[in-house]
């Protein structure tokens, strides 16, 4: 599934190619993704002034004076800046067609996205009870400790727990994990604020430079302009169970955790 990084890449790829830009029409090939798409996305982004792209945790939304659409990418969606006159291939299930000739178009193979609708002054749903952003002032290391006492998940599920902060998935948690040194098997309960601090850190770190490198490229994710990401080849845990620790050289452990394939250290990470 893309994480942050690969969202905030593709936010930052519509952006010169669609705000400013007004929706001449919608073009829905079938009523639903993973959910149903309202009525609303037919009947009020026509003719809106797409003011900004904006991102909350791992959703797009493309904001009017009308309301914003929310995209969800799924496990396999995408999105595409396109001439108008492109036909469509399998599973292009949505269009917005803009006003200079190009159309933004939505590919999800396996429908797990969304497409939905959030009305001016309104917080979606699955919204309303998000964490903080970890690139904001409101995620640190003090904020990590205190949401996390008495907590006896792992630290790898609760630093996944989107209620807790949001977008930090599966591959930038083992990868953070690793650099502040922290056993993700550990009770987050028993992490100390001192080690949350590091982990706040690294968390931010690795996000940045893994949007700084456009993001990771796992199965189906690529650019809106059809470029793969280069963040994968730096990842020093993730996917790599059996081989060398790049720091010890020991061998990395794989176990599931939250029924998520987790890699790590038993040297450098306690």
């Amino acid at each position: 599934m893309p994480e942050l990084p690969e969202v905030e890449t593709t936010r930052r790829g519509l952006v010169p190619h669609v705000e400013g830009r007004t929706v001449a029409r919608v073009l829905l090939r079938r009523p639903d993704l993973r959910w149903p798409i309202p009525r609303e996305v037919e009947t009020r982004l026509p003719g809106q002034r797409i003011e900004a792209v904006r991102r909350r945790a791992k959703y797009l939304l493309l904001d009017t004076q009308a309301g914003s659409a929310l995209l969800h990418l799924g496990m396999s969606g995408s999105l595409r800046v396109l001439p108008e006159a492109t036909p469509p291939r399998p599973h292009d299930h949505v269009d917005l067609v803009l006003g200079d000739g190009q159309l933004l178009r939505f590919n999800d193979p396996r429908r797990f996205g969304c497409l939905l609708w959030q009305a001016p002054g309104e917080i979606h749903p699955l919204l309303s009870k998000l964490g903080p952003e970890p690139l904001s002032e409101g995620f640190s290391g003090d904020y990590l400790f205190d949401q996390s006492r008495h907590r006896k998940a792992p630290v790898k599920t609760f630093l996944m727990d989107q209620s807790v902060v949001v977008g930090v998935g599966n591959i930038y948690a083992a990868e953070a994990l690793f650099a502040a040194g922290i056993l993700p098997l550990r009770p987050a309960g028993k992490v100390s604020r001192e080690r949350y601090a590091a982990l706040a850190e690294a968390v931010k770190t690795t996000l940045t430079r893994a949007i700084e490198r456009g993001g990771t490229t796992l199965r189906d994710f690529i650019h809106p302009d059809g470029a793969p990401g280069y963040f994968e080849q730096e990842l020093l845990v993730y996917g790599r169970d059996g081989q060398p620790c790049p720091r010890c050289g020991r061998m990395l452990k794989q176990a599931s955790i939250g029924q998520r394939a987790t890699v790590w250290c038993g040297v450098c990470q306690r």
